[in-house]
Parts: structure tokens; C-alpha cells; sequence
């Protein structure tokens, strides 16, 4: 599943409608370095990376993870320089202090209910750290029909995943677990997305909000529209 969703987010224009958003989150936060929360295997950031450094030449990405995939972070660490994890938990409702950045979570924030998402903002304005949100899916029919016809989008990508393993062959096609799985996680994200209206009420709801500035919104981003919540200190 992994794999399939990195390889949507290198191979397709799926965040081509956010840069704008991560460079301005850059700019305003002064800094060339973005603290990933929930990376996952890091590697859906490539994509990402490679069109950032044409402007950001010595961007840095760091990727961590409350369960953190040891041996995916290092695959995607030798495909890229300028990335670096941290093999520790992360809690992104309490980052470290010391990791300082523009914070980033992408295709994660579903995962949290309302108390821990605001805590998630609220730890960032008590850090005084940036923020910047990305949700590739809505709470909308038309966002959950395109989820239900993602395991044909799974059948036909597959064979053009690299690395190779025959264990996505086998899960995809012969024991077909893993369409299956990606059309529930499509599905489930979707009705669990929060909307423009419930981001707006977390940050209405954080102490010293007025300490940022925020922006939430959705911009068209290739095939789709992109949810998005950037949080930058003053």
C-alpha cells in the first residue's frame, strides 16, 4: 500500500498545486528545512523534493514517524541526499523542541481525532514552529467514487513499481489483499478527512493563535484538489 500511494506521489502532478503553499510556509518560517510528522516511508516526498530544490537548492528533509519504518527511510535516504530520519518515535502532538523547521504532514492528519489534531496545532503554536497540512482527499461523493475505482488505478501501476518484489505481485493480482485494502483506507480517509470548516474550528479553538498567521483552503492540484492548513509564526 505504501508503495502504491509513494508511487501516485512521484509519478503523477498530485502535489503540483502545493508548492506554492511549502515555499511560502519556507520563506515566511526562514528556514531550508522541513520536519515531516507521519512520514511513513518517506518516499512520496521525492517528488516534492526535487521540484523544492530548484528554488531551494539546499533544502533539507527530515522524515520521522511515531512508528518509524527503519529500513524504508533508508531506501528512500539513499535515493536523495539531502534527506535524513530519525530511527526514534516521534509524537507530532509533542515534537522535540530541538527539531526545528517548517513542520509537514501529508495524507496524515485523518488519522487523528479532533483533541489530538488540535493538539498537534497547538504544540506547533506553543513551539513556535511552523506548520503545514495536506490532506490529498475529501469528505465528498465525488471523493469517495474516485477512491472506489482506485483498485483498477492499483491493478494497472503495479507492474511499473520499483523496486520489484514479488510479494506485490502476488498481493496484488493472485491474492488480491492489497486493492481490497487500498479501496477501505481510500474510502475510510475520505470519511474522515477534516474539512475546511473543522480546520478552521481547531485553530479557532488553540491558545495564542493569534501568535501565527493561517491559511486554509484547497487548491486544484493535477487530477484533484488538495485540502491544506499552513500555520506560520509572526
Amino acid at each position: 500500500m505504501t508503495d502504491f500511494l509513494q508511487f501516485l506521489s512521484n509519478k503523477t502532478p498530485m502535489y503540483k498545486g502545493i508548492l506554492p503553499v511549502l515555499e511560502k510556509g519556507l520563506k515566511e518560517t526562514n528556514t531550508n528545512q522541513i520536519i515531516d510528522l507521519g512520514s511513513g516511508g518517506g518516499g512520496g516526498l521525492i517528488w516534492i523534493n526535487k521540484e523544492l530544490r530548484k528554488k531551494i537548492p539546499d533544502l533539507k528533509i527530515l522524515l520521522t514517524d511515531y512508528f518509524p519504518n527503519i529500513p524504508a527511510f533508508e531506501h528512500t535516504q539513499k535515493q536523495i541526499d539531502n534527506f535524513d530520519f530519525i530511527r526514534t518515535p516521534i509524537d507530532a502532538r509533542n515534537v522535540p523542541e530541538n527539531l526545528n523547521g517548517l513542520r509537514t504532514q501529508f495524507l496524515s492528519l485523518h488519522h487523528f481525532k479532533p483533541q489530538d489534531a488540535q493538539q498537534i496545532l497547538q504544540n506547533a503554536v506553543d513551539s513556535n514552529s511552523s506548520i503545514a497540512i495536506f490532506e490529498g482527499q475529501e469528505r465528498t461523493l465525488q471523493s469517495i467514487m474516485a477512491m472506489i475505482f482506485s483498485p483498477i488505478t492499483v491493478l494497472l501501476t503495479t507492474p511499473f513499481i520499483r523496486p520489484f518484489h514479488i510479494g506485490r505481485i502476488i498481493f496484488t493480482y493472485l491474492i488480491p489483499i492489497v486493492p481490497i485494502l487500498i479501496l477501505w483506507d481510500g474510502v475510510v480517509s475520505s470519511l474522515r478527512t477534516y474539512s475546511v470548516d473543522e480546520m478552521n474550528a481547531l485553530v479557532s479553538n488553540l491558545n495564542n493563535k493569534e501568535n501565527f498567521n493561517w491559511e486554509i483552503g484547497k487548491v486544484k492540484s493535477g487530477p484533484t484538489k488538495i485540502l491544506y492548513l499552513l500555520g506560520t509564526k509572526k
